[in-house]
């Protein structure tokens, strides 16, 4: 487009935006496959490189084909693992204490604190609590749980929770559930995450710090939205899980603290009612009303019960009280101690918590202190018992106070 010499050259808009914005030669757009590499049919991968760019690209920092198409090596291995360990940190870690006094009979465990928990509100935070249970037979009775920290992904607590009545043999066989949930005012507190430690980790009144990682409890789902099928699978694991915990498995109730001396200068057995521990809560304000019945059977008479004073509103009663039974220690070798623990109604039948029967029949724990008085006249022994749900057929008869 030429003018004479001193004319104004005037261009069109049409060429103008085509100098602007064209100014060189048009070049093909980049797919983003040119930036990967690609295997040909050929046996040179269709004249192609695996992993060369082509030509008329700049090159770019293309990772190893080994790295990418190549068989697993071991690192590889180490991501998935890392994969899995924060698919598991993503709930959170909590840090604590646990300690075993075989002296006192207790287990003391102080929830420390957590770390990056997982958001349950809608805030990004959550509202998180711990509770304890012991496995099995985990219950209200056995339930402990700490305060709740508010808005927070890494609480403080610095609780010392306390379980009273642990024995040697709750320590071999026992395990400590720890939950950390959400608390939700509005509606029902939800589930984080939880640890479980078998209390045969412990050693006595050697403390054992703990800082791991939550992890998932899948629950199976409600028998009315399973599968007839699948109903049976559930029914089929919770048999399979009471064979694995022993046969006649009870509900626990509580723990009671019994003494038991046999007198060779009185003649007679002395009963000793001091305390109990971790009830159920059997009213609707979450406490129980205690207090405890003994009888010695058989008891054709009907003269060997025995009654404490009853405690108000509270799970763990203190009653330091005695009863005695006069008779000889023969005689008293081929009785049994039943002793039970009820919830005081007004006006309406007292509810049964829980009992335990110490003789010659009885089991474990409760045969062993049963015997050890006998055979260790005028030393008082003192024992604590597991409360379990079985009801003695002849206090099923005696629900009145």
């Amino acid at each position: 487009m030429r003018g004479r010499r001193g004319d104004r050259m005037t261009i069109n808009i049409q060429e103008h935006m085509a100098i602007n914005v064209c100014p060189g030669p048009i070049r093909p757009i980049r797919q983003i496959s040119d930036y990967f590499p690609r295997r040909g049919p050929g046996p040179e991968g269709g004249g192609r490189g695996c992993g060369e760019a082509p030509a008329h690209l700049a090159p770019l920092a293309l990772a190893p084909p080994a790295a990418l198409l190549g068989p697993t090596t071991p690192e590889d291995g180490a991501e998935v693992d890392s994969y899995d360990s924060d698919d598991t940190t993503a709930l959170g870690m909590l840090e604590f204490d646990l300690l075993y006094d075989r002296a006192s009979c207790t287990l003391h465990c102080s929830i420390l604190r957590a770390k990056g928990l997982k958001p349950m509100d809608f805030n990004g935070l959550a509202d998180p609590y711990v509770k304890l249970h012991l496995l099995p037979g985990a219950c209200k009775a056995n339930k402990l749980k700490t305060k709740t920290q508010r808005n927070t992904l890494n609480p403080v607590w610095n609780e010392d929770l306390t379980y009273s009545g642990i024995t040697d043999d709750d320590i071999t066989h026992k395990v400590l559930r720890i939950s950390v949930c959400d608390e939700d005012k509005l509606s029902h507190n939800e589930f984080i995450g939880e640890i479980r430690v078998p209390l045969r980790r412990l050693k006595p009144s050697q403390k054992k710090h703990f800082n791991i990682c939550l992890e998932r409890q899948v629950p199976l789902a409600s028998p009315s939205s399973m599968s007839a099928a699948l109903r049976g699978i559930s029914c089929y694991l919770k048999e399979l899980e009471q064979a694995e915990q022993g046969p006649g498995l009870l509900e626990e109730r509580g723990r009671i603290l019994l003494s038991l001396s046999y007198s060779s200068r009185r003649r007679g057995l002395l009963v000793g009612i001091i305390r109990c521990a971790h009830l159920a809560a059997m009213d609707v304000n979450g406490y129980s009303d205690p207090y405890v019945k003994t009888y010695l059977r058989p008891d054709v008479d009907k003269k060997s019960k025995h009654k404490t004073c009853v405690k108000k509103k509270t799970l763990n009663p203190e009653f330091n009280e005695e009863f005695f039974y006069e008779m000889e220690l023969s005689t008293l070798a081929t009785k049994t101690l039943e002793v039970t623990v009820w919830d005081y109604d007004i006006g309406k039948s007292n509810d049964f918590i829980g009992g335990v029967s110490l003789g010659p029949g009885a089991r474990g724990e409760a045969r062993k202190h049963w015997s050890d008085c006998l055979q260790q006249p005028d030393a008082a022994l003192e024992r604590w018992h597991t409360l379990t749900s079985e009801l003695p057929p002849a206090a099923g008869a005696l629900p009145l106070a």
